[in-house]
């Protein structure tokens, strides 16, 4: 299960592969600098799903609802290594 600081320092790590700065992608989505930072860093309790969906929007990417295993799948096992 992804939690919101995982997904934030997913966000980061986005950023940073795309060579964008902090200020850049919170011009280019309408957000402060400040927000991205916190979200990014799991400062922000909650920045608000309009926002995240933004962001990944802005990064290429989207979520996807999964339906809960009650066994591990194989992505869940290797992804605790």
């Amino acid at each position: 299960m992804v939690d919101f600081k995982s997904l934030g320092e997913t966000c980061a790590q986005l950023r940073r592969e795309q060579h964008k700065t902090q200020q850049i992608v919170a011009r280019d989505i309408g957000v402060s600098r400040a927000t991205i930072n916190a979200f990014e860093t799991g400062r922000a309790s909650d920045i608000g799903v309009k926002k995240v969906l933004k962001l990944l929007d802005y990064y290429g990417y989207d979520i996807a609802l999964q339906r809960k295993a009650d066994l591990p799948t194989l992505e869940m096992l290797l992804n605790e290594r």
